[in-house]
């Protein structure tokens, strides 16, 4: 199911959240927040690719140093060669995948508003399509592009390990399956995007969570 994001409001997730049983003492803790979605749908996929399996300061490192060095659109990528993006911080892998992205987006032409015309399965779809584009970075993409409110990335640790904090606190099982997990977070829909913001805030040391995702 998708849910229109202009039929759900940050004060909606907030008011909603705030009376759940778990989420409830960190939302009023915390506060309303948002998902602030990204105008720029290539430069932002590209950021999520290099949050992919490392640390968050690992990425902002590798990020300010590929800002840096290249342009980063479609053209920019391209034209640079893979020695530079090496250069600046970038895996093998993670410089083919990069490449992979900008030659999609070159040759489709995809700009921000084609992405928001397609429900979020289409979305995923689409993207999958891409090397290096698996279901984490697809559901990022989600959230923090076409700011979807009602996306539960259960393939993201901090999520994950946020939502086993949560439930053991409240003397519940913590050793639940990914499938399990997304069973649980069905009381939290429409707005299970706002509730995985919440969970991101469970665990400390947010700075140093891995980004964990199934790549093709």
């Amino acid at each position: 199911m998708t849910v229109d994001p202009a039929d759900v409001s940050d004060d909606d997730a907030y008011d909603r959240l705030r009376e759940d049983e778990y989420l409830g003492p960190i939302v009023a803790e915390v506060g309303p927040v948002s998902l602030d979605p990204a105008e720029d749908a290539f430069e932002r996929l590209i950021v999520s690719i290099l949050r992919q399996q490392v640390s968050m300061a690992s990425a902002a490192a590798t990020r300010e140093r590929l800002f840096d060095t290249v342009e980063v659109t479609p053209e920019g990528i391209r034209a640079a060669d893979d020695e530079t993006l090496r250069e600046a911080g970038l895996s093998r892998q993670k410089t083919r995948y990069v490449n992979e992205i900008a030659d999609a987006f070159a040759e489709e032409g995809w700009t921000r508003d084609d992405f928001a015309a397609m429900a979020d399965d289409e979305v995923g779809a689409t993207l999958s399509e891409i090397t290096g584009v698996g279901p984490w970075t697809a559901d990022m993409f989600l959230l923090f592009v076409l700011g979807r409110p009602d996306v539960f990335p259960v393939g993201d640790l901090g999520v994950r390990e946020g939502l086993k904090t949560l439930v053991e606190h409240h003397g519940g099982e913590p050793e639940m399956t990914r499938g399990e997990m997304r069973t649980f977070a069905e009381r939290w829909a429409p707005v299970r995007s706002y509730a995985a913001l919440y969970l991101w805030q469970v665990e400390e040391e947010l700075g140093e969570r891995v980004g964990d995702v199934g790549s093709k």
